[in-house]
This record gives C-alpha cells, sequence and structure tokens, in this order.
C-alpha cells in the first residue's frame, strides 16, 4: 500500500490567490463560487495558511490577530476522495499546529473558533481532540469577547476557545 505523502504547512502568498479560488470552488462543488480576486481583497484582512501534499493544495486555514487573540476565519479541508476522514484530520491537525505555534510567537493569549454548523457532532468531536473546548462569551475575559462581538457572536452563544498561554496579559506592555 502506498504512503500518503507528507502534509506541508506553509503561508500563502497573493501568487497562490488564482489556486486557492480554484481549491475552494472544487472543494464547494457550486455551493460557493470564488474568484481571485475575492481571494486577494481577502489577503488585506486575513493571514492564510495553505496545507499541500505532493504538490496539491489540500486544506486552508484563514485567521486575525488582534489584542492578543487570534480568530480562525476560515477553514476548509478537502483531501479528494474517496479519503478516509483520518487523512481529512490530519490535514486540519497540520493546519491548526502551525497556526497555533505562530499565534504563540506573536505572545496571543488565545485562539477562537466560530462554527458554522455549531451543532455537528463531527466539528465538535474535531475542535475537542485539538484541545479547544465551548465557553459561553458572556464568561470570557474582556479582550476575548471582543474577539467574538466581532464575529458577530452574542453574550449568550458559545465559541470554542484553546488558551494559548497561562498567563495574561493584564495591562498594556
Amino acid at each position: 500500500m502506498a504512503q500518503e505523502p507528507e502534509t506541508r504547512v506553509r503561508r500563502a502568498r497573493v501568487s497562490d490567490a488564482g489556486s486557492m479560488a480554484a481549491f475552494v470552488n472544487l472543494a464547494c462543488a457550486g455551493r460557493v463560487e470564488v474568484d481571485e480576486r475575492a481571494i486577494i481583497e481577502r489577503f488585506g484582512n486575513v493571514g492564510f495558511l495553505l496545507a499541500e501534499r505532493g504538490g496539491d493544495l489540500v486544506g486552508m486555514l484563514g485567521w486575525q490577530v488582534e489584542n492578543l487573540v487570534v480568530r480562525v476565519t476560515d477553514l476548509l479541508v478537502w483531501v479528494y476522495s474517496p479519503t478516509p476522514s483520518s487523512e481529512r484530520v490530519a490535514v486540519g491537525r497540520a493546519l491548526f499546529a502551525e497556526m497555533e505555534r505562530t499565534a504563540t510567537e506573536l505572545q496571543c493569549e488565545a485562539a477562537l473558533l466560530f462554527l458554522r454548523y455549531p451543532g455537528s457532532p463531527q466539528a465538535a468531536e474535531f475542535c475537542k481532540m485539538l484541545g479547544y473546548e465551548p465557553r459561553i462569551v458572556a464568561s470570557l475575559p474582556k479582550m476575548w469577547q471582543e474577539a467574538a462581538y466581532e464575529a458577530h457572536v452574542g453574550d449568550d452563544e458559545s465559541v470554542w476557545i484553546k488558551q494559548l498561554r497561562a498567563d495574561r496579559v493584564v495591562q498594556p506592555v
């Protein structure tokens, strides 16, 4: 049995916009139509990580950092069918590991995930496996709440959180 090529994660460049748009359109099978220009415009607000296997794009993660909080804004993992879910999980893990490593270097306190389908058992299991836990926005520290509000999440709603550092910054540096 042939071994799967290693998943490599790297930062996206504007020159990747065409392949990123093609990837989104292929993976979403017509449910979403994205063009290269839309991806380029998105680079103004979001940093992207790309996961590649054997030269093929298999995943992308968009993220923003503000006030020591990282927000995952986009996540798409699509490994060509038929592929066991374990391969998709491996790609997702690689993307999150790189995002969290970089966020930790930036001294981020926490990472927040906003699930499109919050009731999905598969999505919840994936988040738990990565060390994220659901928390009600009103119970979060002020800076974390503000990040949730920017994503249009209310006080009584929950977000998935992973604390990236034990010591919180309580005064500006």
